[in-house]
């Protein structure tokens, strides 16, 4: 009898290509590794895939957001509606939120957000990249997706800093527990769900570690049992799953309808920093080649941005912790006027140079940790000065969504 044959999609920066080998053939599987640039052709006798660990494109403007938007999900999308299985573990989990497939299957519904938790005194602080073993035990039904068939719980890693299951969807939990969508949550070595932390120590909500969609055939997890022999019962469970559901034709991974996104204009703070790069900027590129998918006259200019309600520019600006004169270039704006800093003089001086002349957006995460050390009613973020094309375009969702995910973060128009 064959074994089933899983695509292991690789991205550029992705590294858990071997890990991901090595368990689905101890675990019973054929695979293979295939390239985001290879030909489609190559899938066509999959069973499955597996999106597995990494940091695809570094993670630039947010983890699996480049990733997601690849043109490769649109045959992902009508190999989840035939039935097939796509896991994806960590940066799979991440591109597979991202990209909509999970957990309706119609749009961006979560995060996987940057890792924060309360502290004792109730602020809430990022405990920052997390590499530690947790407990994990199944909160759906046996069998309610492909990867659930079995009881207990896993000992097994997390590796990540932004694995925080979060949605401002007041709807959508309700609908995932209703459908036994929650499917893995974060435990004790007995199994009792904590949503707190250490138990859950990347403060995901309601204690998630992993979610499916309604047909139970997508699934997305952020720990990794593929990294120790403990975890494989949960690549098991999806040789039973395939024995048993095999493929099952479904229209719950429709194409989603594109809408224009309302944003509100912000006001600016009493004084604001923006701060470009000297040298190539990566990430800047990364994110307008995502957006260019979509609108193919964008040109982006990005700038790390900080509001302040008291005037620190000389304190901050000459600390190089935070400002670093021979890779960035800092700009200040206040009443309306910009200026650049002279780091030689530590001075403001005039510019004439075309900052934020573009239609110009302000990502800001949240809770916007960064912010904590820079004193009362300061706000850190970042800046995409969008330009060479309309208002109207930009405005698209699908865009928009490139720029910032709704569930974690905040984007408003600077004035």
């Amino acid at each position: 009898m064959r074994k089933p044959l899983f695509a292991i999609p690789s991205f550029p920066g992705s590294n858990g290509e071997i890990d991901n080998m090595r368990t689905l053939k101890r675990c019973g599987f054929d695979c293979f590794v295939f390239r985001w640039n290879d030909s489609i052709e190559k899938l066509k006798d999959t069973d499955g895939y597996f999106f597995g660990a990494g940091f695809s494109y570094e993670d630039r403007g947010r983890s699996g957001m480049v990733s997601a938007r690849d043109p490769l999900f649109r045959f992902m999308r009508e190999e989840a509606a035939k039935g097939k299985v796509i896991i994806g573990n960590c940066n799979g989990a991440q591109v597979l939120v991202e990209s909509g497939l999970i957990p309706l299957g119609d749009g961006l519904r979560m995060c996987l957000a940057h890792n924060a938790v309360s502290s004792a005194d109730k602020t809430v602080i990022s405990p920052g990249f997390l590499n530690e073993w947790v407990w994990i035990t199944r909160t759906c039904k046996a069998g309610r997706c492909a990867t659930s068939n079995w009881s207990g719980t896993l000992h097994i890693p997390i590796a990540h800093g932004e694995g925080r299951f979060v949605t401002r969807d007041k709807d959508l939990i309700a609908e995932l527990k209703q459908n036994d969508q929650i499917a893995f949550s974060y435990s004790d070595a007995q199994g009792q769900v904590d949503p707190n932390a250490p138990t859950t120590p990347n403060g995901s909500m309601l204690g998630i570690a992993g979610i499916c969609n309604a047909q139970g055939n997508v699934v997305a997890l952020m720990p990794h049992p593929e990294r120790t022999t403990l975890g494989d019962p949960y690549f098991l469970s999806v040789l039973r799953w395939i024995e048993t559901k095999g493929r099952v034709q479904s229209d719950a991974n429709a194409s989603t309808p594109l809408s224009v996104h309302t944003i509100n204009t912000r006001a600016p703070h009493a004084v604001e920093i923006f701060i470009d790069t000297v040298i190539t900027n990566n990430e800047e590129r990364t994110v307008e080649q995502a957006a260019r998918r979509l609108e193919p006259s964008l040109a982006l200019k990005q700038y790390r941005y900080v509001g302040l309600m008291e005037d620190r520019v000389t304190e901050l600006l000459s600390t190089l912790s935070f400002f670093n004169p021979n890779k960035e270039i800092a700009y200040v704006r206040r009443r309306g006027s910009i200026y650049r800093w002279n780091t030689e003089k530590r001075e403001l001086a005039a510019t004439e140079n075309r900052v934020l002349s573009g239609i110009t957006f302000l990502r800001r995460d949240e809770p916007d940790t960064a912010a904590i050390r820079l004193g009362k009613g300061a706000e850190t973020g970042i800046c995409y000065d969008c330009r060479c094309v309309s208002a109207e375009k930009l405005m698209r969702r699908d865009i928009t969504e490139v720029f910032c995910n709704p569930h974690a973060s905040s984007l408003e128009i600077m004035s």
